[in-house]
């Protein structure tokens, strides 16, 4: 139980990508889970739970840095640790 006190709360929006600044690298110390439309997402790039949508890869599309393009999926999102 005190290693669940220790874990920072979930922001509503959030991003992998450091250079956002919805980034937050103390939450990427632990492991979290997001469950989209009530199925678990493992290529999760950002998502904002009030907004209810996700950012997930298009496929093996990158824009010219290398970075891969990203597609806006609409649904009910749920953000959590494992």
């Amino acid at each position: 139980m005190t290693q669940a006190a220790e874990r920072p709360t979930l922001p509503d929006h959030l991003s992998c990508d450091p250079r956002s600044p919805h980034h937050v690298a103390a939450i990427f110390e632990h492991d979290i889970g997001i469950r989209f439309n009530d199925k678990e997402r493992m290529d999760v790039e950002e998502y904002c739970i009030s907004e209810g949508w996700i950012k997930v890869p298009a496929g093996k599309t990158v824009d010219r840095k290398g970075k891969p393009l990203l597609i806006k999926l609409k649904g009910k999102v749920e953000a959590f640790y494992r």
